[in-house]
């Protein structure tokens, strides 16, 4: 599976992990400028944004590890327009799927609030 591929498809494996799990989807891949969001959902009157990292390894360490500061940065910059543009009056959470696949296991990790918690 190529980078891309994996990252369709761990894309597509969050998206019904959320489904099973309460969610609804509102939509996916949103842009902004150059930006991206992966994934945009609602639960318990929260709109939630997800980025999603799938990798097939954890060798150079868990998938989530790649959402930099940075990185946050530019996911607030795409949900801020949404949320202005499509004038939405909820709570907005930044939660982080993490997902490591290979041939011997699938793992996903679920981290709500993740821009709180992360250093």
């Amino acid at each position: 599976m190529t980078k891309d591929e994996l990252g369709k498809w761990g894309e597509d494996f969050a998206s019904n992990f959320l489904l099973q799990n309460g969610y609804s989807l509102v939509e996916r891949n949103v842009r902004f400028k150059k930006y991206e969001v992966d994934i945009i959902a609602e639960k318990d009157n929260e709109l939630v944004i997800v980025e999603v990292k799938a990798r097939n390894t954890a060798e150079i360490g868990e998938p989530w590890r790649a959402v930099t500061k940075s990185k946050q940065r530019q996911i607030i910059t795409v949900a801020d327009h949404y949320v202005q543009k499509n004038q939405i009056d909820k709570n907005v959470r930044f939660d982080i799927i993490s997902i490591v696949h290979n041939s011997y296991r699938t793992n996903l990790e679920h981290i709500p609030g993740a821009f709180d918690t992360l250093r």
